[in-house]
């Protein structure tokens, strides 16, 4: 049986996960509705100079790594790197707290 405190930490994450996919959507969407808007705008205004590949890209690259922030496909910053570097500090922070009380 789960206590209320372990309720409270599940609910807590899940919380926390569907507000970070909500943040997801939202910028996929606008990304999508303002991308539209830029190439209509520079068919209608230009279209010898195809210019709404770019804003395209450069928004498109920070949509795909925020997709794989939030679906957990993170290869060099992941969870197992986090744990990873805490454990790393908490090691240090014990061996200088150590290395000061033996002097």
């Amino acid at each position: 049986m789960q206590t209320h405190y372990e309720q409270e930490e599940r609910f807590r994450l899940a919380k926390k996960r569907v507000d970070e996919l909500k943040g997801f959507y939202g910028n996929l969407v606008s990304y999508i509705v303002v991308n539209l808007g830029l190439m209509i705008l520079n068919l209608m205004t230009s279209p010898e100079h195809l210019w709404f590949f770019w804003p395209m890209f450069g928004w498109g690259v920070g949509v795909l790594f925020h997709a794989m922030k939030v679906y957990g496909f993170t290869p060099f910053f992941g969870k197992d790197w986090e744990e990873r570097k805490i454990r790393q500090f908490m090691e240090e922070e014990k061996k200088r707290n150590e290395s000061f009380k033996g002097e």
